[in-house]
Order: C-alpha cells, then structure tokens, then sequence
C-alpha cells in the first residue's frame, strides 16, 4: 500500500512539474483569404508573419496526433510547442495556406465534414486535393459528417436515439476519413466549438480526443473530451495580442465543475480547483465575454468559484480566467469555460 501511494506521489509530482515547465497550444484558422468573411478570415501576410513569428522565437511545430500522444501518456513536450489546425476543409487551404506552410515545413490538422465533401460543395477541398495534402504531409481529421450542432436532439427524439444518431455520425465520418486518406487519429474538432456533458461522454465512450473552440493552453493534467484552441483568425489574428496567447501555459487544474456548458442558466457558475497553485488569489482574474470582470469566490486556497455579474445572452459566451507564470515575466496561465446559453433545455439536452 505504502510502496503504492508513493507511485502516485511521484506520479503526480513528475505531472505537475511537466505541466508548469512545458506548454503547449494549439492555434485555430479557417481561411486564408482576403476575399472571404473577415471574421474567419487571416491575410496571407498576417498568415506569414504568424508562421515567422514561431520560427524566429524557436517554436516547436508538431502534429496535432504526435502533441495529444504525449500529453496523453504523461509524456514532456519541448517548451513553446505549438500544433497548426483549420476546421472545414476550405479549398483556400490548399490554394493560399498549404504553400505557406510547405515553405516553413509546418506540420498542419484538417478538420472535414466527409458528407459535404462526398455531396462536392464547391467550397471545401475534394478527397483529392486532401490526399494530395497528405501526401506532404498535412493530418486530416473529423470536423463531423456535414457540421451539424452535435449536442442538440432533433424535436421528438430520445436520448438513446441522440447517443445511436450521433455515435453513428462521428465513426462514419471517421471511416470514410480512413477509406479515402487512410487517416485514422480519433479527433473530434466540435462544429461551432459547441458541446456538452452528454456529447463529452459520448466522445469519450468511443474514444475519441474532443476539441473545441475556446482560448487556452494543454497539458497532462487537461480534459481531453474538450481541449481549447486559440483562434488565429479575424479579431484575433493580430500578432500583438496572439503573442501572449501563444506563450500561454495551462493552469495545474485538479477539477472543474459545472452544471453544463450547453444551459439556461444565464449566470452559470463553474467552480476550479487546483491541483497546484504557484500564484496569489489576487493576482487571479477571469473576464466574462462582452460583460467584463467576473465575480470570484475563494472556497479555500485552492478552490475558487466563477460567475457573471450580470445575465448572459442567448447564444456562445465565455469565461477567460488568466493568472501571471512567476518565473516567466509577460506570460500567462489560461483556462477558458465556453457556454451556451438556450432557452430549452429539451431541444440541447
């Protein structure tokens, strides 16, 4: 018993030292283009100066698969690792992103909707121009069948029928994936960043890794049915305010409660606790998307409760909670809790 107990502690002490000492994020985009919506939109230029941005500071570009196997098996990443994804498979990433990323010799994720590819919308990429990617390299990986909103139930159905109808969308998708690229990684980027609890653990029962849309930092220590991402694109594609974003170290998070990220609540509360908390609860702060700081309420020295002053409007909000790295001057811990606010629970439940 005794000889077990300090495996774990060792165990644990080995994860919380890889956790602070070793920070990964992964950067989201859509297109690079200047012709289409701004909001998902980066230049090719500001595309280029991202790209330059990570190999002038010495930045550890990996594939996708390769960064969530190591941190997964509680394995070390180099410092100031970064993984490149876009979601929906737009034919600019091959005509304007793929040439920019050949010529740094980055490694990329592409997230596809099989279905619309197979029904030839005209504005994502064949299996053809994907398999001539991946052929140079690029990793191509489930964005769902055709981008539905995954934790809503269709009006009159069940939650077992949600579970077979949704399960079956995400392994077909996964399949024809691998029938036509050979590809078979087990990522699930959420359409529209949205999931639940009911959708996380149905990702995890097939084991798959889920990956959304809101800002922060991975780790060994972080839930991999909801891994963040910073987005790179419109808004936030500025390289001054992406700068810190992409220096950002996960938080040491021991545990995260919430009712559920998809809810009716209007001021939902989320309570952290730390598994290890190397900063004072002053110097703790977390923003509340379009309504400003949030209301914090420290349980213990380790535990701190999250909520908005003020109701959220219906539709996709967000807590960013940040605290300063001591040993790193201008960088930052991040942890990022999306929500969804509905007006029936029913139809998202």
């Amino acid at each position: 018993m005794f000889a077990k107990k300090m495996t774990h502690i060792i165990w644990l002490a080995l994860v919380l030292m890889t956790h602070n000492v070793f920070a990964a994020v992964i950067l989201q985009y859509h297109h690079v283009s200047e012709k289409l919506p701004a909001v998902t939109s980066v230049s090719s230029e500001t595309f280029k100066s991202h790209l330059q941005y990570l190999k002038t500071n010495n930045f550890n570009v990996v594939p996708l698969d390769t960064l969530l196997n190591h941190l997964k098996q509680g394995k070390t990443v180099n410092a100031n690792t970064v993984a490149i994804t876009f979601d929906d498979g737009y034919d600019n990433n091959i005509t304007d992103a793929a040439p920019i990323l050949e010529a740094f010799n980055y490694p990329y994720t592409i997230f596809v909707n099989p279905q619309l590819i197979d029904e030839q919308q005209s504005y994502v990429m064949t299996w053809d121009q994907l398999r001539t990617l991946a052929k140079r390299g690029a990793l191509i990986a489930n964005h769902s069948a055709k981008h539905d909103y995954l934790h809503k139930r269709l009006q009159g159905e069940s939650q077992a029928q949600w579970y077979r109808r949704i399960s079956h969308d995400i392994t077909w998708s996964e399949q024809r994936i691998h029938k036509e690229i050979g590809h078979h990684a087990k990522l699930l980027a959420y359409p529209y960043g949205e999931f639940n609890n009911a959708l996380q653990r149905l990702v995890s029962d097939l084991g798959y890794t889920g990956i959304g849309q809101h800002s922060g930092a991975v780790g060994v220590t972080s839930d991999f049915t909801r891994l963040p991402r910073f987005p790179a694109s419109g808004i936030y594609s500025n390289l001054n305010t992406l700068k810190t974003k992409i220096h950002a170290h996960p938080f040491a998070i021991d545990t995260v409660k919430y009712s559920d990220s998809v809810t009716t609540q209007t001021q939902p509360t989320m309570t952290l606790s730390f598994a290890e908390k190397p900063f004072q609860n002053t110097q703790f702060a977390c923003f509340v998307s379009g309504v400003g700081a949030a209301t914090l309420k420290w349980i213990n020295d380790s535990t701190v409760s999250v909520t908005s002053p003020k109701k959220l409007p219906v539709g996709r909000s967000r807590y960013n909670c940040t605290a300063p790295v001591k040993s790193l001057p201008g960088t930052y811990y991040w942890y990022s809790q999306p929500w969804v606010v509905i007006q029936n629970s029913l139809a998202d439940s």
